[in-house]
């Protein structure tokens, strides 16, 4: 079971205008949690967002695609870093997500969200589905 933890943005971290390193504290608590999930051999992946000024949206009205640059206004709806996790049931997942450090430093105010991935063992077998295994899997060259 793949997850995937998000990390909601804050105001302060859409208004950055130059990439700032961060609380040299936060980078060491970030860090060591990374390796230990690393360690344990469930971390697939991890990374932070640049701020949305920085990326756009397109937007569908049937065949119609329209391209909105950023900033986007409502900062508690983006995402600021996501770090995807592999475990064996969602309680492991739950219990790797709570030791998440905050991403906004301590006694800060953050949010992060959970969220399971599909996997293609949860669709319906068809042709459609083979294309994307075929694509997932590594080659054997």
């Amino acid at each position: 079971m793949r997850f995937m933890i998000i990390v909601k943005s804050t105001p302060e971290f859409e208004a950055e205008t130059t990439p700032q390193t961060p609380d040299e504290k936060l980078l060491t608590a970030m860090a060591d949690f990374h390796e230990e999930l690393a360690k344990a051999g469930v971390l697939l992946d991890a990374s932070g967002l640049q701020p949305s000024r920085k990326g756009w949206r397109i937007h569908y009205d049937g065949q119609k695609r329209t391209v909105i640059d950023g900033p986007f206004a409502e900062s508690k709806e983006l995402i600021a870093g996501f770090t995807t996790i592999q475990v064996r049931t969602r309680e492991e997942a739950l219990q790797w997500s709570r030791r998440f450090p905050n991403p906004a430093g301590e006694n800060l105010p953050a949010v992060i969200e959970v969220r399971q991935l599909y996997e293609l063992d949860d669709f319906e077998p068809g042709e459609q589905v083979e294309r994307f295994r075929e694509m997932n899997t590594p080659s054997q060259k």
